[in-house]
Formats: structure tokens, sequence, C-alpha cells
């Protein structure tokens, strides 16, 4: 019987996910603030950078892939948290340099986010795959959870720790807690994935390289043509489109509307960050609840994550138009627990499916998937807020125009529920149809005989 990952090493991947954490809100946070109030410069700088951080992790199939035909995983883990490192060195220092050197400084800042977007895509793949391919079915939503909260704990520790060690602000300093940052992240990674993959005997683990290498055109044309993968691909860009166009509006949103001061909607996203994690710990019982008990499938808990944040989204559209007597509070901590539960459901069900269809790609598999969710982010930030700027215009009335977009967020996320349905209709079929072995054509042809 194959024996999966337990708990502890669980907890070891979940290290090496706050560490990536760790490094890029150091990155995409710390180093965009000072651009803009330190260093004068435009917000669209420091939000192109982000979004070319995204844009380059189209390459994660090709990671994936590269993975697959190895067989081994934690070398990319290790290799791509170390380039994650350098990037942030590098993105350090290149927002230093701005105060005496701007169009140098620039060009050093592009090449440090596309190295971060490749460090995060080739560890966070691989990463991603392992869990999948060594975690029990029946606690890959715990697996999930585990890993996702280290990540989120990641980002609040380093935001704490290097808000107290930047003060007062200095270049050198920025470039010394960064340094220490990507230095404690290589090192913790390193401890985290040492043997890793030696703990599950290589008979217990899942089929790998074939001896032949596939060239990566035809994985990927073979890929493609699995309705399971081309469905889920689908279902990760619209959904995640989805949640990312929200991000960006609901600070505003609160204040054009509600009169919130900053304070106050800065507040009202910790009470939705709350949610998030309320949702993520729910949707854990799609696994095993505490007193043993199954509560639902991830497949419910995808679509009703999906569902419900689509009906939290329309109320956020109703409340544009009623104004300040809208429970706005509970609508927004509601939003918060549906998405946190479709989007750890979605994260468990794509460790289930990436080892349906042809053997040997569950990287590459896992890397579309990943490349779907980067670029949907780096879209979806330029989705909400083009369309709130158009519907403005347009419509004149704030509420009425922050209503509007967040009404077509809504009908996404009924979309993705729609293809999330589909998607269990096409996995039920596809994970009979697929032989796995010689023994299993064989079968399949006495049968049909």
């Amino acid at each position: 019987m194959k024996r999966g990952f337990g708990g502890g090493l669980v907890v070891r991947l979940g290290l090496v996910q706050a560490s990536i954490g760790a490094v890029v809100v150091m990155a995409t946070s710390t180093m965009n603030r000072v651009m803009q109030l330190e260093h004068g410069l435009p917000a669209l700088v420091p939000g192109a950078l982000v979004a070319l951080h995204y844009l380059v992790q189209i390459a994660r199939p090709g990671m994936g892939h590269g993975a697959d035909q190895g067989a081994r995983r934690t070398p990319w883990i290790a290799g791509g948290v170390a380039t994650l490192a350098l990037g942030g060195v590098l993105a350090a220092l290149a927002t230093a340099w701005m105060s005496t050197q701007r169009a140098g400084a620039l060009v050093l800042a592009v090449l440090a986010f596309l190295l971060i977007g490749i460090g995060v895509g080739a560890a966070g793949t691989s990463l991603l795959t392992l869990l999948a391919q060594r975690v029990q079915p029946s606690v890959r939503a715990a697996a999930a959870t585990t890993v996702w909260l280290m990540m989120i704990l990641g980002f609040a520790l380093t935001a704490v720790i290097a808000g107290r060690l930047l003060d007062p602000y200095s270049g050198t300093r920025l470039v010394t807690v960064a340094g220490g940052v990507s230095l404690a992240a290589c090192v913790i990674t390193l401890l985290a994935v040492r043997g890793l993959e030696g703990v599950v005997p290589p008979a217990a683990a899942a089929p790998h390289a074939t001896g032949t290498r596939v060239p990566f055109a035809q994985a990927v044309a073979q890929v493609w043509a699995e309705p399971v993968a081309r469905r889920f691909t689908q279902f990760v860009f619209i959904s995640m489109l989805a949640y990312s166009a929200q991000e960006l509006l609901l600070e505003p949103f609160a204040g054009a509307v509600f009169g919130y001061t900053p304070g106050q909607s800065a507040s009202l996203s910790g009470l939705q960050h709350g949610g998030v994690l309320a949702g993520m710990l729910a949707a854990t019982l799609a696994g095993r609840g505490p007193d043993g008990r199954r509560y639902g499938s991830l497949r419910a808990w995808q679509v009703a994550g999906c569902l419900g944040s689509a009906a939290m989204l329309a109320g956020l559209a109703l409340a544009g138009t009623v104004g300040p007597i809208w429970p706005l509070r509970v609508n927004v901590v509601m939003l918060g627990m549906a998405n946190g539960a479709f989007s750890i459901a979605a994260i468990a069900s794509m460790m289930r499916l990436a080892g349906i269809g042809q053997p040997a790609r569950e990287g590459l598999r896992m890397g579309l998937w990943g490349a779907a969710q980067a670029v949907a982010f780096g879209v979806g930030g330029l989705f909400g807020t083009g369309c709130s700027d158009l519907a403005r215009g347009l419509i004149g009335a704030p509420g009425a125009a922050y209503g509007a977009v967040f009404g077509v967020e809504a009908a996404l996320f009924v979309v993705s529920a729609v293809l999330s349905v589909r998607l269990a209709r096409a996995a039920h079929g596809g994970s009979e149809s697929v032989p796995r072995a010689r023994g299993d054509q064989a079968r399949m042809v006495m049968q049909s005989r």
C-alpha cells in the first residue's frame, strides 16, 4: 500500500510556502510602498512590476514538464526559492538605487521581478505537485489549508518584523532586511526539503519517467486534449479572475459609497481576510472532520463557495444602490468565507486531478493551472480597476458604477460554478477511462470480449 506524507511532512512543505510568501511580500508590498512614497514614482511603475512577476509565470507548464522528465521535485523547489531569493535581493538593490539613478534602477528592477516570477513558478509548481502525488485523498483539503495558512503566516511575520527593522528607513536598511529575509528563506527551504523525497520508497511513489523524453509541445498537446485538464484550466482562470478583480475595489468602494476613512476601510479588508481564513478551515471538513466523518465533497464545497461568492458580490452590487443602511461588514465577512471555502476546495481538487490522464504529466498539469491562476491575477487587477473607471465614466454615480462591476464579478463566479459541475462529470469519466498500465489495458480487452 502506498504510504503518503504525514502531517509533519506537510508542515515542512508549508515552511517552504511560508518562505516563498516572505520574499514575495517584501517585493510586492514593502518595495511597492517605498517606490511610491519615498521615491515619488507613479503607482503604475510598481504595479507594472508586480504584473510582470505574474506574467512571467506563464512559463510554469515548462517548469512542471521539466520536473516530470526528471521525476524529482525537490531540486526544482530548492532552485526556485534560490532564484526567488536572488530576485528579492536585486529588487531591494534596485529600489534603493532609485534615489540616485532612476533609469538604471528600473532596468535592474525589471530583471529582479522577472527572477521573482520565475522562482515562484518553479518552486510553487513542484511543491503542489509533490503534495498532489504524496498526500492521501482524505486529507488533501487539510493539507492544502495547512500549506496556505503557513504562507499567510509568512506574509504576516515578515510584514511585522521587516516593518520594525526598516524604521527609520534607508536604502541600506532595505537591502539588509531583504537580504536577511532571502537568506532565511533559502536556509529554511533547504532544511525542509532535505531527504523529503526519500521518505516514501521509490516503489511506492507515483509512476514518473518512462525512459523516453517527450518534447514539451507534444506533452502540452496531450494534456490539453484531456477534458479534465482543459476544463479545470478554464475553471481556474475564470474563478481566479473574479476573485482577484474584487480585491482592489473593496476599500475604494467602502470609502466612496459608505464614507469609510482609510483606517476603517483597512479594518474592513481585515474582516474579509478573517472570513477567508474561516472559510478555509471550514472547507477542510471536505476531507475528514474532527469526529472522523466526511462533511460534503470537495466538489460540493467548491460549487457552494463559487455560488456563495456570487451571492455576496450581488449583495455588494445592491449595496451600491442602497447605501449606508446595508450591512456591509456582514456582507464582506460572508464574502471572505465563501472565497476561502472555494479556494481551498479548488486547491485540493487540483491535487486530486493532477493524476488523472496521461501518466508522468502531473507537473505539467499543475504548471498549466498555476499559469492560468497567475495570468488571471495579473489581468484581474487591471480588469477590476479598468471596469470601475469605465463604469464611473458611463454611469456617474459611484455606487451604481461599483455595483455594475461587482455584478460582472458575480456572473463570473456563477460561470465558475457551472464549469465546476461539468468538470466533475468529466473527471468521473476520465478517472475510469485512462488506463494506467499494461495490466489495465489487458483487463479492458478481456472485458470487451
